[in-house]
């Protein structure tokens, strides 16, 4: 199972009608890591005037979804910026969306789109990455087939994760968790048996 999210912290900052928005997005793999990322940004922030809060924890083990509109109108502020979230496919993500009025009020659909535009950018700015489980193998062959490896794995989708050369050249092949046996045959065909290989180990990336 495979899932997307941020592939690190990230900030934006917008003015609408004078308030200033600064959105905060960040990767959390736990309900526990999002919570202590709002308290730190409402400890950084604690003369905002709110600080809008929404996490979506769902890794295929864990399951938590909450917003916050800290004071804002009901509706007009967490639960949009969680909708950002959601809309765009991510999991294990925490974004934290902080006003300072700046005395002109935006009304409802205002506060909706500049709370969403400034979680949008934040995330935008942290960038996201696919996260799956994966499996490694080991492919030893000689130096003639090195092209022919390297390129069976690439065109396969798997990645070589180390490079070792003595007498023979020694890869270590990661992929998906269910695509290393399809890979191991292909390399196999390839090399008309010439390469050994062996399965190593599963872990998450």
């Amino acid at each position: 199972m495979g899932y997307r999210t941020l592939k690190g912290p990230g900030t934006a900052r917008l003015i609408v009608r004078k308030s200033v928005f600064i959105g905060y997005a960040s990767p959390a793999n736990t309900e526990e890591e999002a919570r202590a990322f709002i308290a730190k940004i409402k400890a950084h922030h604690g003369d905002a005037t709110h600080n809008v809060s929404a996490y979506l924890i769902n890794d295929g083990k864990n399951f938590a979804v909450r917003y916050d509109d800290d004071g804002e109108p009901k509706g007009s502020a967490g639960k949009p910026v969680l909708k950002v979230i959601q809309n765009r496919g991510l999991s294990n993500a925490v974004v934290v969306v902080t006003r300072y009025f700046g005395g002109i009020k935006l009304g409802y659909g205002g506060l909706v789109k500049a709370y969403s535009d400034a979680a949008s950018l934040a995330i935008e700015n942290a960038g996201t990455v696919e996260v799956y489980e994966t499996e490694r193998f080991e492919v030893v062959f000689p130096y003639s087939l090195f092209h022919t490896v390297r390129e069976a794995v690439e065109k396969a989708g798997g990645k070589v994760v180390s490079e070792e050369y003595g007498e023979l050249v020694k890869f270590t092949v990661e992929t998906r968790k269910g695509e290393a046996g399809p890979l191991m045959e292909l390399l196999a065909e390839k090399t008309r048996g010439r390469a050994r290989l062996r399965p190593l180990f599963m872990l998450e990336l």
